[in-house]
């Protein structure tokens, strides 16, 4: 690429040099054959002068040349003449120069900030598709202002060489003609001067005889330089001296040389290591030493294409022997001092590979090394040579012809002064030369005869930039420019305006700038009107390193492009990598347009068969497209990359390259993408076959680590028949986080149960299904003999299917050295770490005696599905598994075949690769600490790796008869069945379940005698019944029930198993009563097993079963009931003394709808259960029948209660209750068993709990309160409500008559309602939470209400009854006065002492009173003040006084009550009660 300026002028300098020709004897070429050398090869390393050296111009003024270089070529005649365009071996020379010179490996990494774009030219950032990539050195430089680097390009720089040195000469410039001949003769020959003479003749004939047009003679005189070559080795020095004498006085003394080589022998040239520098200069195929006339009739377009096989058949050994290392600038770094010096192009390994393969017959350097007989002092004889020959010989001879061509031009054109003096007019200013030409009347314009002024010109022109004389080059050009234009010689004027430019650049003092119009007038008079396309290069690649010095490289971007063309690829491709450095170059880098240059230079050079170099250019592109959003651009450069890469025998890089296609999210249409997976099979198989015993990563299908699922535990079995199996867990389940804790939950009410209440300190949930909303940051425990099941999801980027075979996880296993196995397990095992990778990867049989390892044979994946897989291992010994990942074949899904034939199969076959793909799960993120918080941490994830541990009791549960509906409050009877499936027996079996309430595996002590199979539950009742005669009037049946009996009254239930332990193997069956929620709808409703080893410190300490079932309720009956104090005195109670009258209203309504198919309800028995009270007799039954209800019909059932015997309520010093039963019907239930008894205690047990919450609640803000009269009025309220309290539980028992599929079934259950307090109703519906209404906002506190004495519930303290006559028949003539005997009945109804009031005097206006026609008077005491004790009954006698017949109402008296040691009276509710009414009659 462009080098600095003083580099730029040497390049331009190094290209245009004075030639010389050699004329050996055969002699000569023996004594230089022994170094491995001709003698033009011994001359090349020192052909560039070191010291200064000077000519006269014709105005006698000194010229100073400095850093001149000579070229020595051996004469080779040639009948070809000078073309247009290179010749076919020409052609193949310049590719074996570009094909040899190759990026080299390790480099430093040269980086160019372009923007945000850091470009490597030694790429790093596509280290999986740079095949000469190999370490990684980060050296970031900066873009100078002052001086542009860029990356090297020494392909380049060995092209531009060997294209200037191989041009063929033409008669429109002399630069490449032949200045002077070399005749050398050796001087071991017996008449050095007669050989001397023959090749003078030889020159002469070659050069004046017309036999030759090649080569080419710069003048008529050529300067003849005469070279004795003395082998010191073999010769006589002295004769050799004596020779040389005489040749100076026959050819003068500077016109002759002297030159001794071979010092030492070649025996002794492995002693000493003398520097060869001829290596770097050796071509491989020079032109000029080689017969190609077979050649010549080869065409172009066979040359391309045998370069390009050729250089595929030669790549092996090309990378075999590696590149050379002698290359003075290294081709990745910044070329900062380099010389032209050091770029002769190839290297001698690559020289001697090329040349076994291709030309046999070179003459060009033998085998070893070169300058074996050579010394250190022969170098300096040789460089003193050429200093002698130039200096004393090459130098004046052209200051002569300048002389002469100068006379000649002066005296023929008669100018009245020299070109000379004319020059500083042009250099100095004035018009500009014109800067464009017009289109000539013929396309090559005149030839010149040798003779012509103008040619005598251009020649003076060349001899003056030969030697560096710039200025007068300049003046000569100029001057033989105008006239070629004026004659309309087209090709002879663009040589003139092509060197003048170049002596205008050149020309260090001139004031005028470099005129790069005229470059480009040359440029399109050689490419268009001359149709000299290599004439048209070589200005091309002065102009272009001419701009590009100066900065503008736009303009030499420009230039390189506009040389494209079809008819060299290999040119088309150099000059565009270059045009795309320049752009990278600019000042504001223009990175896309660079990118876009290279792609078009990789495919050019892939056209060209530069199959390395098309490589490179598409990875330095693929650095602006990667990651930018350029998906289509992306997937063409890797899918170039991948097919160059396999090409050139690098598959492993070619793999990758496919992989990236196949990675990213492709916008490729389906067939593209198929092709891309082709490619990617073909190219993956063709690796795997030199590496079989590897598994290499895949890209397809994409995996979601982080969505991995695993499952611990067996698979639950479905139903069987009748049987349910109990649902657990499963990886059909979607996993639900309040779910979880809510088991989580009851887990721990379990393990507190097991654990004497407490849970312990090391307590984990069990996690039967790990996925990424779990804990995962301990080992899970594993179970040995117990599968585990990993679900990996699938997700296939591509619009093609895959088919996926033969899928299976990889594992790796360390055994526990702890293991009670470790005897049967193999000695090899122990302690090391097993994996199956290598018997997946060789095909050979698993260790399934470690784990045994699913495999799925075929796994088909649609089209940007997503799916997943479920892969299951079986462990068979105690350790420590890691799963690691997965294995797969992988093909292309082929498309609407289900049965290929056998031709096809094979053809299928050949396309399936096998590899695998690690499963790496990222853990959540840390936020614990500070640095956690500021950095990005993972903690870690080990679902995939757990522990396996020994065995463990597995227990499954199934379920008979279990219902899906239910009506509220029906009992249903279900069986379940618990199976211990394991080895190791377990122990320890409860249950607990989110509604407690819905089942009851009944008390041992209550329960009734059930078949252990059942086979049918049509007409089978789940209560314990009694065939009774229900009379009119009977009374309850009485029952008492200590709370004891029904232990099972916790949140977990100890599932009472025989024995508590159920065997290996071994199963049993326990009955399950049911009842329906009390609430209408779909529950959901859950129960979580839970048992435990028979051995005790086992790393599972226990094991829980999980059970979800739905259970739809509809609606069947609602009951309400109330309860009143009974008007009826206590005394006229018949039936027990200690009575105190208490009825029940109980309203029941069926409110169940049709869909259920519920013909009606039969009420078959009220039942009670209480500490306290009890059903005493029902007050209206039915007088043949249970009272049946219909759709919405409502039936009301009055009940008499009565207190408890007191005796029953202290008996035993333990809570007994109470049930009292009273059929409605012929059958009476026991509802003290079970499961009316336990469900009873269900509802009870949930009452209590939120009664209690309630009260606790109270009882919280009332202690806050510290104001006595709150205080009084808290007590007052207890002493009411004692007196009020009732505890009265009602059970009604109900059945149902369903028609199901013709078949009349019967339903039965029992609905609960609490009685708490008289006069509150009570129901056995659950209400419904109903939305809050909104409130308005209030900003200030509302001051507390004032107490208020509660008279309504204080008036319940005492209860009072009037006994009198309904008619009194009295004779009012007779006496006037009627005097009527009344009984006041007054019963304390509280626990306390009550001061009592009695006022007669009182005068009823209440609205019923009024109706009465007359009143009366109470005679005798007016007012009593009594007290009572608790419980206790008093009767007053009072006398009421009539004075004329009439209806009257004796409900006067006024009774007042208060608790005693309280200060406020209360009026009892008697007077607002039903009027008391007797009729006085008159006799």
């Amino acid at each position: 690429m462009a080098q600095c300026v003083q580099f730029v002028e040497e390049f331009v300098q190094d290209s245009f040099v004075p030639m010389v020709a050699v004329l050996c004897s055969e002699e000569a070429e023996r004594a230089t054959r022994k170094n491995n050398l001709n003698f033009t090869e011994l001359l090349r390393p020192f052909c560039r002068l070191t010291s200064e050296g000077h000519i006269r111009d014709p105005n006698n003024q000194l010229q100073v040349v400095k850093n001149l270089r000579i070229c020595v070529n051996n004469v080779m005649t040639n009948p070809n003449t000078a073309s247009a365009a290179l010749s076919p071996a020409q052609r193949r020379l310049l590719n074996e120069v570009v094909l040899s010179c190759q990026p080299q490996e390790g480099a430093v990494t040269n980086v160019i900030t372009a923007g945000d774009y850091n470009l490597n030219f030694n790429d790093h950032s596509l280290k999986a598709s740079t095949p000469w990539y190999s370490a990684w050195r980060e050296a970031l430089l900066e873009v100078s202002t002052s001086q542009h680097y860029t990356a090297t390009t020494p392909w380049f720089k060995a092209y531009r060489e060997n294209f200037l040195q191989t041009m063929p000469a033409s008669d429109h410039e002399f630069l490449n003609h032949y200045l002077a001949c070399l005749l050398v003769v050796s001087s071991t020959e017996a008449v050095p001067v007669e050989q001397f003479l023959k090749l003078s003749q030889e020159q002469h004939r070659i050069q004046h005889s017309g036999e030759y047009t090649n080569p080419k003679w710069f003048i008529p005189n050529t300067l003849k330089y005469y070279v004795l070559l003395h082998d010191m080795s073999e010769g006589d020095e002295q004769r050799a001296d004596v020779l040389y004498e005489d040749m100076k006085q026959r050819y003068g003394a500077q016109g002759c040389y002297l030159l001794k080589i071979n010092s030492r022998a070649s025996s002794t040239a492995e002693d000493e290591q003398i520097p060869d520098p001829w290596s770097q200069y050796l071509h491989r195929n020079n032109l000029q030493n080689q017969d190609m006339l077979d050649d010549l009739a080869v065409n172009n377009a066979a040359v391309e294409s045998s370069i390009s096989t050729a250089e595929v058949d030669s790549l092996q050994s090309t990378e075999k022997d590696g590149v050379s290392n002698s290359l003075e600038s290294h081709p990745l770094q910044l070329d900062e001092g380099s010389g032209m010096g050091a770029l002769h192009t190839l290297s001698a390994a690559n020289t001697d590979v090329k040349k076994g393969a291709r030309d046999p017959e070179s003459t060009a350097g033998g085998a070893g090394s070169h300058g074996v007989c050579l010394t250190l002092n022969d170098h300096d004889h040789i460089r003193q040579f050429i200093q002698e020959f130039t200096f004393r010989g090459l130098l004046p001879h052209i200051e002569k012809n300048i002389r002469q061509l100068n006379d000649q031009l002066v005296s023929r054109k008669g100018l009245s002064r020299s070109l000379f003096t004319a020059t500083k007019k042009w250099f100095g200013g004035g018009k500009g030369p014109e800067k464009s030409v017009h289109e000539p009347k013929s396309t090559c314009g005149l030839l010149y005869p040798p003779e012509a002024p103008e040619l005598q010109i251009r020649k003076m022109a060349d001899l003056c930039f030969l030697v560096q004389h710039y200025e007068l080059a300049y003046s000569c050009y100029h001057t033989a420019k105008k006239d070629f234009l004026s004659d309309q010689a087209m090709l002879y004027a663009a040589g003139a305006l092509e060197m003048a430019a170049v002596s205008a650049f050149l020309h260090a003092g001139a004031a005028r700038s470099y005129p790069a119009h005229y470059m480009d007038t040359a440029i399109q008079t050689y490419r268009d009107v001359c149709k000299n396309m290599v004439l048209a290069e070589r200005c091309t690649l002065l102009s272009a390193e001419i701009l590009k010095s100066q900065g503008k490289y736009s303009e030499a971007a420009t230039l390189l492009i506009k040389m494209t063309s079809e008819d060299s690829d290999l040119r088309s491709a150099l000059l565009l990598e270059q045009a795309a450095h320049c752009f990278i170059n600019m000042r504001n880098p223009m990175v896309r347009k660079f990118a876009f240059h290279m792609i078009l230079a990789g495919h050019r050079f892939s056209k060209a068969g530069q199959r390395r170099h098309a490589l490179r250019c598409y990875c330095q592109a693929m650095q602006v497209y990667k990651e930018r959003g350029w998906a289509l651009a992306e997937d063409h450069i890797n899918f170039t990359i991948g097919r160059q890469s396999f090409t050139l025998r690098q598959p492993e890089n070619a793999v990758l390259a496919f992989k990236q296609i196949l990675t990213n999210d492709s916008r490729q249409m389906a067939t593209q993408q198929a092709a891309f997976l082709r490619e990617y099979l073909y190219v993956y198989k063709s690796v795997m076959g030199e590496k079989e015993a590897s598994l290499p990563m895949l890209p397809l299908p994409c995996i979601h680590s982080s969505a991995t699922r695993v499952y611990f535990g067996h698979e639950r079995r479905l139903a069987e028949g009748e049987k349910q199996a109990a649902t657990h867990v499963s990886l059909d389940q979607d996993y639900d986080q309040d779910l979880a804790a809510m088991w989580c939950h009851l887990e721990e009410q379990l393990v507190a149960s097991a654990n004497r209440g407490t849970v312990p300190v090391n307590f984990q949930q069990t996690q039967c299904c790990l996925n990424s909303q779990t804990d995962n940051l301990r080992h899970p425990l594993a179970v040995v003999e117990e599968p585990m099941i990993v679900e990996l999801t699938f997700r296939n980027p591509l619009k093609v299917s895959l088919a996926l075979s033969n899928l299976s996880l990889l594992w790796r296993f360390t055994p526990d050295a702890a293991s009670p196995s470790k005897e049967k397990m193999p000695e090899e095992f122990m302690g090391e770490t097993i994996t199956n990778e290598e018997t997946l990867a060789l095909g050979m049989t698993q260790k399934d005696d470690i784990v045994t390892t699913e495999t799925i044979p075929n796994f088909h994946i649609g089209p940007e599905e997503t799916k997943t897989a479920r892969l299951r291992l079986l462990p068979h010994r105690t350790g420590q598994l890691n799963i690691v990942g997965v294995v797969y074949n992988l093909a292309e899904a082929s498309s609407g075949e289900t049965a290929p034939s056998t031709d096809s199969q094979q053809t299928a076959n050949l396309m399936v690769v096998r590899g695998k793909q690690d499963l790496m799960i990222q853990g959540p993120r840390l936020n614990q600490t500070k640095e956690d918080k500021m950095l990005v941490r993972h903690g870690p994830d080990r679902r995939l790796d757990p522990i396996i541990t020994p065995n463990m009791p597995l227990m499954e549960v199934f379920f008979l008869h279990f219902p899906t509906a239910l009506l509220c409050g029906e009992i249903r009877k279900a069986y379940v069945e618990f199976c211990n499936v394991s080895s190791v027996a377990l122990s320890g079996l409860r249950v607990a379940s989110t509604h407690p309430d819905f089942f009851t595996f009944g008390s041992q002590a209550t329960t009734p005698v059930t078949p252990l199979s059942p086979t049918s539950a049509k007409n089978c009742s789940a209560y314990k019944t009694l065939a009774t005669v229900n009379q009119p009037g009977s009374v309850a049946f009485e029952v008492l029930v200590s709370a004891e009996d029904f232990s099972q009254l916790s949140t977990v239930v100890e599932i009472p198993i025989e024995g508590n332990v159920l065997e290996p193997g071994e199963s049993t069956q326990l009955p399950l009563w049911l009842r329906g929620p009390d609430q209408e709808g779909v529950h959901e409703i859950n129960f979580l097993f839970y048992y435990e080893s028979v051995e005790k410190g086992t790393k599972i300490s226990h094991r829980v079963l999980r059970h979800t079932v739905f259970i739809c309720a509809s609606r069947s009956l609602s009951v309400q009931a109330s309860a009143s104090r009974s008007s009826v005195p206590p005394h006229h109670c018949q039936d027990d003394k200690g009575c105190s009258g208490t009825l029940v209203v109980i309203d029941v309504e069926n409110i169940n709808t049709s869909e259920s198919g519920v013909r009606e309800f039969h009420i078959v028995q009220v039942s009670s259960s209480s500490q306290h009270w009890q059903l005493h007799k029902c007050i209206n039954p039915a007088r043949d029948k249970d009272c049946k209800l219909t759709s919405r019909e409502r039936a009301k059932l009055c009940f008499r209660a009565k207190r408890c015997k007191p005796h029953q309520v202290t008996s035993g010093g333990m809570e007994k209750y109470t049930f009292a039963d009273l059929n409605l019907g012929h059958e009476r239930i026991v509802s003290s068993s079970t499961p009316c008894g336990d469900f009873f205690f269900h509802c009870c047990r949930t009452t209590e709990s939120q009664r209690a919450d309630v009260e606790s609640s109270r009882t919280s803000s009332s202690s806050k309160s510290q104001d006595p009269s709150e205080d009084k009025a808290s007590d007052l309220n207890n002493i009411v409500k004692k007196c009020n309290e009732l505890d009265l539980n009602i059970i009604v028992i109900w059945k149902a008559f369903v028609v199901e599929d013709n078949k009349q079934l019967i339903l039965e259950g029992q609905l609960h309602v609490a009685l708490q307090t008289i006069g509150k109703e009570a129901t056995s519906l659950t209400p419904k939470e109903e939305a809050q209404e909104m409130v308005l906002l209030k900003f200030k506190s509302e001051q507390p209400p004032p107490v208020v004495v509660p008279s309504a519930e204080l008036s319940q303290l005492i209860k009072t009854n009037l006994h009198y006559p309904e008619t009194y028949t009295h004779p009012f003539v007779q006496n006037s006065l009627c005097l009527v005997p009344v009984t006041l009945t007054l019963s304390n109804c509280s626990p306390a002492h009550v001061d009592i009031i009695v006022d007669l005097r009182h005068k009823s206006t209440s609205p019923e009173s009024l109706e009465v026609h007359n009143s009366f008077n109470w005679v005798g005491q007016t007012q009593y003040k009594l007290q009572l004790r608790p419980e206790e009954v008093l009767c007053l006698t009072l006398q009421a006084c009539f004075i004329q017949a009439g209806v009257y109402n004796l409900n006067t008296p006024r009774v007042f009550a208060k608790p005693a040691e309280q200060g406020t009276m209360c009026e009892t509710s008697q007077q607002t009660s039903s009027p008391a009414l007797i009729i006085i009659n008159n006799a």
